[in-house]
């Protein structure tokens, strides 16, 4: 199957390659980027992502496994074990990288197959692997999106995509700035429930059973002020140690679930 063999780790497409797993700036410059491991690929392509070259290491992935997911269209490369270690961005190991391209994630692109939305809002996540955990909680509720507001990092950090085992190709995610997303989740009528300690009541007393956003922010800052001031309603979650915060994918998976018990796990 495969038409290339690549050994040099100084290869130029090898060396492209590289530039894409470490760099943010090159993946948006190219709109590629990186997946490593069987089960993510196999979710990129479940989410429709395109495919545009495999790699992989023939003494770890075989070449019947490589043709579950390859098609003709997509280019094959072997690579040897150095570039393969070059490449790999997990310890543990699969022998199977792909290159894809990436897709829009404006808001505007949005789209429901309810009336009663369930999303997922967090503010400015800062740790790829919190990014990666909240979209783990999303998928396990099966929310009907995630929203980043005012992102540190972009989504195809492969530290996001590991850390999310692949759910960033299966959830509906946006990205945008604060302002434009409570325009949009006004504009859709959808109330708007803040994680906050100002002015806020048990996050169990209020009524999850319509379109409803959770918005969560950091745990060293919180909200900004103008989500605050947005909220239908600040929520809280109520604390019994002795510190007032906890894991921001912790709290996000409170809240989503209290809606879905709500709406009875439909």
């Amino acid at each position: 199957m495969p038409t290339t063999l690549i050994t040099s780790t100084q290869n130029q497409f090898i060396r492209q390659l590289t530039q894409l797993k470490d760099k943010s700036r090159e993946r948006r410059k190219t709109e590629l980027f990186l997946i490593e491991g069987e089960r993510e690929i196999s979710l990129a392509i479940k989410g429709h992502y395109e495919i545009v070259t495999i790699l992989f290491f023939p003494e770890l992935f075989s070449e019947e496994k490589l043709s579950e997911l390859s098609t003709k269209q997509i280019s094959v490369i072997e690579i040897s074990k150095e570039v393969y270690q070059k490449l790999a961005y997990r310890d543990t190991t699969e022998g199977v990288l792909a290159v894809a391209k990436s897709k829009s994630h404006s808001i505007t692109n949005l789209k429901f197959n309810t009336k009663n939305p369930l999303i997922l809002v967090a503010e400015a996540p800062e740790k790829p692997g919190n990014i990666g955990a909240i979209l783990r909680t999303a998928d396990a509720a099966n929310a009907d999106a995630v929203i980043i507001a005012n992102p540190k990092t972009d989504l195809y950090n492969p530290n996001i995509i590991r850390s999310s085992v692949g759910c960033v190709f299966t959830n509906q995610i946006a990205t945008g700035s604060t302002s434009e997303i409570i325009d949009f989740l006004k504009e859709n009528k959808i109330n708007i429930y803040c994680a906050a300690l100002q002015a806020s009541v048990n996050y169990h007393t209020q009524d999850f059973t319509k379109p409803t956003a959770m918005v969560v922010g950091t745990e060293a800052t919180g909200l900004s002020n103008e989500w605050l001031e947005s909220s239908t309603q600040n929520i809280i979650i109520p604390m019994q140690g002795e510190i007032d915060s906890m894991n921001v994918s912790v709290a996000a998976g409170i809240l989503i679930f209290e809606a879905k018990r709500q709406r009875n796990f439909l």
